[in-house]
Formats: structure tokens, C-alpha cells, sequence
């Protein structure tokens, strides 16, 4: 099966990670769904890999280490990744959470839903 679609997920909880996966799944559209725990880990794929540039990058905020607005930060200052919408997928819903991520160029906002067959609702909005 070819792809027609790659998401990057940046989010350090496996059972959010797994929420999301099946939840892609459930569109049954061809889109592959890669992982990264962490916002070092993603961006050290993004940078480094010449051949992954995924159409999305859903990116947590509530991540260790580098945060996802500073995760965010970094994607927007690499060229080759600039135009990558990147879609905040968390647990906030605080206004100014919200106002900073569309401000650092974010493509939109999701606060997790609890239920997957939410988030496939969700997600039918980017795929």
C-alpha cells in the first residue's frame, strides 16, 4: 500500500500516541502515521532525514525537555519545514495557549478529545 499522506506525531504519551494511530486508521485513507516521544527526536528526524518531510506534524505542547511551542519555534525557523502545517494536538485549551501556538504559526489547534472515534472526527479535517 503507497501513502498518500505522512503525519508526524510529536507527543510523549504512548496512549495518546496509540488513541491517534488508530483514530488514523479508522479514516481508512492511505496516510502513514510516524511517532516521535519527543520534540529533540522530531526534529532530529526533520532535520536530518533529506527524505521525511511529512504533509502534517501534529505536535503536543506538554512535552519534556523542549516544549512544544519551543518545538514549534525550531520547525518555523527551518526552511524546508516553514510551509509544514503543524496542528497543536493537546490536552490545553487554555486561551493563551491557543493565541500563542496561531501566533508561532501553527495551522490550527486541537484540544485531545477524549474518544477516538472524536479524534477521527477531528482528523477528517486534515486528511
Amino acid at each position: 500500500m503507497t501513502h498518500a499522506k505522512v503525519c508526524l506525531l510529536i507527543d510523549d504519551d504512548h496512549d495518546d500516541q496509540l488513541v491517534f494511530s488508530i483514530a488514523v486508521k479508522r479514516l481508512n485513507k492511505p496516510i502513514l502515521c510516524i511517532t516521535a516521544d519527543n520534540g529533540l527526536i522530531a526534529l532530529r528526524k526533520l532535520e536530518h532525514d533529506p527524505s521525511f518531510k511529512p504533509d502534517f506534524i501534529f505536535l503536543d505542547l506538554n512535552l519534556p525537555g523542549l516544549n512544544g511551542i519551543e518545538c514549534l519555534i525550531r520547525i518555523k525557523e527551518i526552511s524546508k519545514l516553514s510551509s509544514i502545517p503543524v496542528v497543536i494536538y493537546t490536552t490545553s485549551s487554555r486561551a493563551e495557549d491557543i493565541l500563542t501556538a496561531k501566533n508561532l504559526g501553527a495551522f490550527a489547534f486541537i484540544t485531545k478529545p477524549d474518544d477516538v472515534t472524536d479524534v477521527v472526527e477531528k482528523l477528517k479535517d486534515f486528511f
